[in-house]
């Protein structure tokens, strides 16, 4: 059993809408952003619901906040920049809520998963990273509608999942970002950018690369 509540944090727009799911012995939290807000992109995805799930299973309490402009979170759309800070927000919540010895795992989805690289590498800058990163469809690189997206490097043990049918964010620019990192990408053979009919695979993927990765 697990204790669902809609939060609503003070951040540095306003109010930050999050869903928090809460299992009895918790032992990590995980902080999970969703995808483009302007392009339909709600913390009811149904690629953070499958991450949200996969990480309770992993015994986390999970967040999955609204960015800026959505649902009942304040503030207009910044193309990533105010999302990371309201992340921050998230974050500080979490690890007062929960106590500050769990360890915080951050994961998203498209946009989502490019404003979480930006939020881990500002956790690291400020010396307290987090314990492992999951990003799906991750933003990168240049896409339909002139947007370009930077995105941040990120630890080694990261498990970054892609469709290899994905018509949002080519699985080309993931591998030019991924290359020279040295990190793995797993490919979903056949999947669509919101991995239709394959969603599951996600949760299976998290859960074996967790096994062989775990510290």
């Amino acid at each position: 059993m697990s204790l669902r509540e809609r939060v609503l944090l003070d951040g540095p727009a306003g109010k930050v809408e999050v869903f928090v799911d809460a299992p009895a012995g918790a032992t990590g939290i995980a902080l999970i952003a969703h995808p483009h807000p302007l392009y339909g992109g709600t913390a009811d995805n149904k690629v953070v619901t499958t991450l949200a799930k996969a990480f309770r299973e992993l015994g986390c309490v999970t967040l999955r906040p609204n960015f800026r402009g959505v649902g009942g979170s304040a503030g207009v759309h910044d193309h990533g920049i105010a999302e990371t800070d309201d992340l921050r927000a998230v974050h500080a919540y979490a690890r007062g809520r929960c106590g500050g010895d769990l360890p915080v795992y951050l994961a998203g989805f498209s946009f989502g998963a490019y404003v979480i690289t930006r939020l881990a590498q500002q956790l690291v800058a400020a010396g307290n990273p987090a314990r492992r990163l999951v990003l799906v469809g991750t933003a990168s690189g240049f896409l339909e509608g002139l947007r370009r997206y930077e995105t941040a490097a990120v630890p080694a043990d990261t498990i970054v999942i892609h469709g290899a049918a994905d018509e949002t964010v080519p699985l080309a620019n993931v591998l030019a970002w991924a290359e020279p990192l040295n990190l793995p990408v797993t490919v979903i053979p056949g999947a669509d950018h919101f991995f239709h009919r394959r969603l599951h695979l996600i949760r299976d993927i998290i859960h074996r690369q967790w096994q062989h990765r775990a510290d």
